[in-house]
C-alpha cells in the first residue's frame, strides 16, 4: 500500500508543478507571461514523463490537458496575446465537463472508463460521481473566465494553483460514496480525482 501512496504523490506534484511554475516565473520576473509560459511547458514535459515513468501510461485526461497545454501556450507565444493561455482551462473544463454530460446522455459512462480499473460501482454510484465531476469541472471553467477577464495575470495565475488544490480536495470528499460502494481499500485508490489541467 505504500508504495501506491508514494507513487500518488509524487505524481501529484509532477502534476502541480506547471501551474506553480508559472506563478513562481511571473512572480520572480515581474510579470514576464512569455517567460512563465515557456516554463509551463517545460513542466507539463516533466509531468507526462513522470506519469509514464510511475503508472507506465499517460491517462487520456492528462493526454489531453498536456497537449491543449501545448497548443494554447504554442498560441500565446505565437501570436504575443496572454489571454490565449489563459483560455486554456476554461476550454479544457468545459469540454471535459460536457464529455462527461453527454457520456450520460448517450448512456455510456467516461469516469467508468478513467476509473473503471480502481474500484467497481454499481451504474447509480457511477451517475451521482459523474454528474459531481461536470458540475465541478463546469463550475472550474466559469470561475476562469470571471478571474482572467476581471483580474490581473499574477492573481489568475494564483488562481489557478488554487483549483489545482480545489480538485484534490473535490476528489477527496468523493471518498464517502467510493468506500459506500467500493470498499475502503479500493475507494482509497478511486479517490485520487482525474488529473486537473495544467
Amino acid at each position: 500500500m505504500a508504495e501506491p501512496k508514494a507513487g500518488s504523490t509524487i505524481r501529484q506534484i509532477a502534476n502541480a508543478a506547471p501551474a506553480v511554475g508559472f506563478l513562481a516565473t511571473l512572480l520572480i520576473t515581474r510579470g514576464d507571461f512569455r517567460k512563465a509560459t515557456w516554463v509551463l511547458m517545460g513542466l507539463t514535459v516533466v509531468a507526462l514523463a513522470v506519469s509514464l515513468i510511475v503508472d507506465r501510461r499517460i491517462s487520456p485526461i492528462l493526454a489531453f490537458s498536456g497537449a491543449m497545454a501545448f497548443v494554447f501556450g504554442g498560441l500565446s507565444l505565437a501570436l504575443h496575446r496572454n489571454d490565449l493561455l489563459q483560455m486554456k482551462m476554461t476550454v479544457v473544463d468545459g469540454i471535459l465537463g460536457a464529455v462527461l454530460f453527454g457520456g450520460l446522455l448517450l448512456k455510456r459512462n467516461p469516469m467508468k472508463l478513467v476509473l473503471g480499473a480502481a474500484v467497481t460501482l454499481p451504474d447509480k454510484a457511477w451517475r451521482v460521481l459523474t454528474i459531481r465531476y461536470a458540475v465541478f469541472f463546469w463550475a472550474c471553467a466559469i470561475a476562469n473566465e470571471v478571474v482572467r477577464r476581471t483580474q490581473t495575470p499574477e492573481v489568475w495565475a494564483t488562481f489557478r494553483v488554487v483549483a489545482f488544490v480545489a480538485i484534490v480536495v473535490f476528489g477527496a470528499a468523493q471518498f464517502p460514496l467510493l468506500r459506500k460502494y467500493g470498499g475502503d481499500d479500493r475507494a482509497a485508490r478511486a479517490a485520487e480525482p482525474p488529473e486537473p489541467g495544467f
